[in-house]
């Protein structure tokens, strides 16, 4: 029943996701004409500009040829010789194509001021857009946790025990790639769990959630790696967790400081740089192709959006005691609260 309510909801957001996407694109056109105003008001001041400055060097050169004639010819008089004297200065010249006249300073004001309003609204009917995509796709964890709790699969996903390496790898690039861009409002700091910024003190993963979980391997080792949330206990404060690879099939019942919530936004490097590791900073980083997080220094952040970022794994095998750069998604990418080697 919970199946079948989840994905009428489904249906519904899909919808209304299509009909603010058209909103959208009827919003655009609504305003491209007042966008061309302001294109085509710039090029008529522009234009009256280059005449109106025309005009003193027509001026300048009749007063230079009047200081060339012989004494005998009449001199050209003194107060248009004095009119001219601003312009042969840079800084004259500069205000002069910088002044804006008063038609024109109002004319403007009133363009941008239908121009920014116009992109709020834009703004406004985007953001209910990501709010919707938001929805579906917890949603569609929600019915895949059901599922997985019932013992239903579909094809793009089969039971963990037939899942096959390389699909997994797939599905863990497909992760990283999907995860949202924080994109907030004028003045707004990125939230808990963006880029490098961690969860809350009481924040608790939900089911489902991917966590960097710190757990002891067949050798006795700790390691770092790659888990699902099945459920957490208010009583203990503590987690049980699925090792995400395949081939381990494993449960864990593990306290919260063994646990470390993954960042459920991008940030932006162009508006948000903050909320990112920076050069030379100590982190866990997933290597790449594996289900294990590493220690590593960070050796270039994103720098765009879509950018990963370059990290240098620990490794005692090179002289230096790190690998070359690798690149490592934001998605997996975490705090290391050990020191660094030395």
């Amino acid at each position: 029943m919970a199946l079948v309510s989840a994905d009428s909801r489904i249906a519904e957001l899909l919808t209304e996701l299509h009909q603010l996407i058209k909103q959208t694109q009827e919003e655009r056109s609504r305003s491209e004409h007042n966008l061309v105003n302001i294109q085509k008001t710039h090029e008529r001041m522009q234009t009256e500009n280059k005449r109106s400055s025309s005009e003193p060097t027509k001026i300048r050169s009749q007063s230079t040829a009047s200081q060339r004639l012989p004494q005998s010819h009449p001199r050209v008089p003194d107060a248009v010789a004095c009119s001219c004297q601003p312009s042969l200065t840079p800084a004259s010249s500069s205000c002069l194509h910088s002044t804006v006249s008063p038609y024109y300073r109002t004319k403007l004001r009133g363009l941008y001021t239908t121009a920014k309003a116009d992109a709020e609204a834009e703004c406004n009917i985007l953001r209910k857009a990501l709010d919707k995509i938001a929805e579906i796709k917890s949603l569609l964890e929600e019915r895949r946790i059901a599922a997985k709790i019932a013992g239903l699969y579909n094809d793009s996903e089969p039971p963990r025990k037939t899942m096959r390496r390389g699909v997994l790898m797939t599905l863990l690039q497909q992760s990283a790639m999907t995860l949202p861009l924080w994109i907030g409002k004028p003045g707004d700091k990125p939230p808990p769990l963006c880029g490098a910024i961690p969860a809350s003190g009481d924040y608790v993963a939900k089911p489902g959630d991917k966590v960097a979980a710190r757990v002891k391997a067949v050798d006795g080792d700790e390691q770092w790696i790659l888990a699902e949330v099945v459920s957490y206990s208010h009583a203990t404060n503590k987690y049980e967790v699925d090792d995400i690879d395949e081939e381990g099939k494993e449960r864990h019942t593990l306290s919260r400081r063994r646990i470390i919530p993954l960042p459920q936004w991008k940030a932006n490097p162009e508006t948000d740089p903050e909320a990112l590791f920076q050069k030379e900073q100590l982190v866990l980083a997933l290597y790449p192709q594996t289900t294990c997080f590493y220690r590593a220094l960070i050796h270039t952040p994103p720098q765009r959006p879509q950018d990963d970022y370059s990290v240098l794994f620990e490794d005692t095998s090179y002289a230096d005691g790190y690998s070359p750069p690798l690149n490592v998604a934001q998605r997996y990418v975490v705090a290391c609260k050990e020191p660094k080697k030395k």
